[in-house]
């Protein structure tokens, strides 16, 4: 039956890509609490110094650029963590993951010869692996070699191969059902 090892590689994917997210926001946790605990610590500075009235000429400049720059630094660092997970590694497992299933079950249903349903299915699950998972490994683990991987398209290709294809069978062979 072609078409049910993208539904199960898609859902088995999607949980995989679901618990790498939250490996993620733990990982960014640091260095928030970091930036969070230097604004504090900044802003500290600066209330005192306004409670106690002995701000020098120089001194309420220096205070309040440091608190600023303190600030902006979280901001930055939340900024930057949240955009590694929307447009990161997750993002596209999800993406990808959903899209194995979807091609599945469309599979199933494609009145297409048994050999382009194969190649279609292939096709997403080599996407998947060669697009996201190199990312994930990439990004969160480190892995060099993954983004070297990344880096020469297969992944991007298989998938816009795959669609493009996918597209074409669903033309030929998806056939509204008549009703009696």
């Amino acid at each position: 039956m072609e078409g049910k090892k993208n539904i199960v590689f898609g859902l088995i994917y999607f949980v995989a890509t679901a618990a790498l997210g939250l490996l993620m926001s733990s990982n960014m946790a640091g260095p928030v609490a970091e930036a969070t605990a230097e604004k504090s610590e900044k802003f500290s500075e600066l209330e005192q110094q306004i409670q106690s009235q002995f701000m020098m000429a120089e001194e309420p400049a220096v205070v309040t650029g440091e608190a600023l720059m303190a600030l902006n630094n979280l901001l930055n660092v939340e900024e930057e963590n949240v955009n590694a997970i929307k447009g990161g590694p997750h993002a596209h497992g999800n993406l990808e993951s959903m899209a194995n299933i979807v091609i599945g079950i469309l599979l199933m249903f494609l009145a297409v010869p048994s050999v382009l349903k194969q190649v279609i299915s292939w096709l997403f699950l080599i996407a998947a692996v060669f697009h996201s998972g190199m990312l994930y490994l990439g990004v969160i683990f480190d892995q060099g070699w993954a983004m070297t991987v990344l880096g020469t398209g297969i992944g991007p290709i298989a998938l816009l191969a795959g669609l493009l294809i996918a597209g074409i069978a669903a033309l030929i062979g998806l056939r509204p059902q008549v009703q009696a």
